[in-house]
């Protein structure tokens, strides 16, 4: 089957001008890195979702999931098969003290609109750059706190396209760990139970929350966010710094001098920079600390031919 046809057979389920066929996907991902996806559908219900995963596993076609793109490095060579943007799947709605978001919806935005009604247990979230569904695969966290501490209930669908509906147990979620990235499912939606806060003592907290990531990391650049898992024992960004790595990388990419935990597209990188950059940290932390250092984001696609 061509590209056409994958796009010519979505229009079952999906608005026209919600598939693209070989779009770019660097305006997509933080780090402005990739090549272009054979189809790019933007979903605007959860039923199109689930059709489009049933279309692809009944037809063999490969099929990512993109939310807001900040835990994910593009190849420049791109993604072939179907990309689900999930962009436009972004309402959050809060009744009293539970809080409802759909997968495409910012974790920042949720922090703010729960802050806004005087909720707290979201704070912790004001500044990850991701989506609902990216935090939800990888158990985002920031200043102590984590998803698994305030989530009761995750949608997803399975490969196949089938609905389930986990609760916080059966999500299994650890550092940067969860059963949605071990089994490869797609969020639909999670819901949350937060608790009524003093508001003054809320927004006291998310400003300085703020002021730490801003005078902290290198927001002026685009990046992946943090690169690496902590490792046992250690911080990955200390190990690097360390290792005298800051200021360097290889093309247009660099570890920052800001925050060694973080690499930047600082002078139109391509992904095949980027990527170089992690290895060459990797294996400089690894002959200088004897650690391995363990990614935090996803690379995706193929190489350029």
């Amino acid at each position: 089957m061509t590209i056409q046809q994958w796009a010519n057979d979505l229009l079952q389920w999906i608005p026209t001008t919600n598939i693209k066929t070989n779009e770019s996907l660097k305006k997509y991902t933080m780090t402005k890195l990739g090549g272009n996806a054979d189809v790019l559908v933007l979903p605007e219900t959860e039923q199109q979702v689930i059709a489009v995963i049933k279309y692809a596993h009944e037809n063999n076609v490969p099929l990512l999931m993109l939310g807001n793109g900040s835990n994910m490095v593009v190849r420049d060579g791109g993604v072939r098969g179907i990309v689900l943007h999930f962009t436009l799947l972004n309402e959050i709605r809060v009744e009293g003290t539970t809080v409802f978001s759909r997968s495409g919806a910012l974790i920042k935005e949720v922090s703010k609109q729960v802050a806004s009604q005087s909720l707290t247990g979201f704070e912790f979230a004001c500044g990850i750059p991701g989506s609902i569904g990216g935090a939800m695969a990888m158990n985002a966290g920031a200043y102590g706190g984590e998803i698994k501490d305030v989530v009761t209930s995750c949608t997803v669908v399975t490969k196949e396209g089938e609905l389930l509906v986990l609760s916080n147990d059966q999500l299994e979620l650890s550092y940067r760990k969860s059963i949605i990235a071990k089994n490869g499912y797609f969020v639909l939606s999670a819901t949350f139970e937060l608790a009524k806060g003093n508001q003054q003592q809320i927004d006291e907290k998310i400003a300085d929350l703020t002021f730490q990531r801003e005078s902290k990391q290198p927001l002026e650049y685009p990046s992946a966010g943090s690169v690496f898992k902590r490792p046992p024992g250690h911080f990955a960004g200390k190990l690097i710094q360390d290792s005298e790595l800051q200021g360097q990388g290889v093309g247009g990419a660099e570890v920052s001098t800001k925050h060694a935990g973080f690499i930047v597209n600082k002078n139109n990188a391509t992904a095949r920079d980027y990527i170089e950059t992690i290895q060459m940290v990797q294996r400089t932390v690894k002959e200088k600390f004897d650690v391995d250092l363990e990614m935090e984001v996803k690379i995706v696609g193929e190489d350029e031919a």
